[in-house]
């Protein structure tokens, strides 16, 4: 991994990326009914250490979640994981295609 400082800087531009709140409970991936293989919280990690090469490597995973907050809603550390990814999606659009939106 590469780590690159620059990337959890650009990806508090126009949103608050609160992923540093995870506690690493695991119950986000217990209860995502999508079953997604890439936890939220090793997804928030690898953004939280600046892999960005990581993190656009999981476009799939990112664009695979439903947004239906169920993860969010029971998460106890009261983490906006659906507001994080939609972040990472903003982050994936400007890097991957030159967009600037989600």
């Amino acid at each position: 991994m590469k780590s690159d400082p620059t990337f959890l800087r650009d990806l508090h531009v126009g949103a608050e990326f609160d992923a540093q709140l995870c506690m690493n409970c695991g119950t986000c991936t217990a209860l995502c009914p999508l079953g997604i293989e890439l936890m939220p919280r090793k997804l928030f990690r690898r953004a939280l250490l600046g892999d960005r090469e990581g993190v656009l490597g999981q476009k799939d995973t990112i664009y695979s979640c439903l947004l239906c907050r169920l993860c969010e809603a029971n998460c106890p550390a009261g983490v906006h994981i659906a507001e994080n990814v939609r972040t990472l999606r903003v982050a994936l659009n400007r890097e991957l295609f030159g967009l600037a939106e989600a």
